[in-house]
């Protein structure tokens, strides 16, 4: 297991993630001041946003303020988060994990109840009387 390519791999994820956050801020906010501009960014932004920062260098070449604006706003909102993050997602991990286990232990357990093993009363059982009654 190589962490340091986890991390990478995870923060590139987050970046991406950041971006589209980001992106959904300045249309919500473009949607108030700019609708036309907002419709535009919205149509620009489909099937883009997979990829954080492909996203931002074609968004560059396309219309530079915006870019420029959403990338503001991404590094706003991981300075906001970053503190917490951490700890939230080691949680979030080990809640989930838990949560995760009880609903597979309920299911398995509901699963053993509605098909039961044969009991020893349904087996056929000779009477000891009955073999002495001759």
């Amino acid at each position: 297991m190589d962490l340091k390519q986890i991390a990478k791999d995870t923060a590139k994820t987050l970046q991406s993630y950041l971006t589209y956050q980001a992106l959904r801020t300045v249309l919500a906010q473009l949607g108030e001041t700019n609708p036309p501009l907002a419709h535009w960014l919205q149509n620009f932004s489909v099937g883009k946003i997979q990829d954080g920062e492909a996203y931002i260098d074609e968004l560059f070449r396309e219309k530079s303020d915006l870019a420029l604006r959403i990338m503001t706003v991404r590094e706003h909102i991981a300075a906001e988060v970053a503190e917490f993050l951490p700890e939230m997602v080691t949680t979030g991990i080990q809640q989930a994990n838990m949560e995760q286990r009880r609903q597979h232990l309920e299911r398995i357990t509901q699963l053993n109840l509605s098909n039961p093993s044969p009991k020893i009363e349904d087996q056929t059982i000779s009477d000891p009387d009955e073999n002495n009654k001759n």
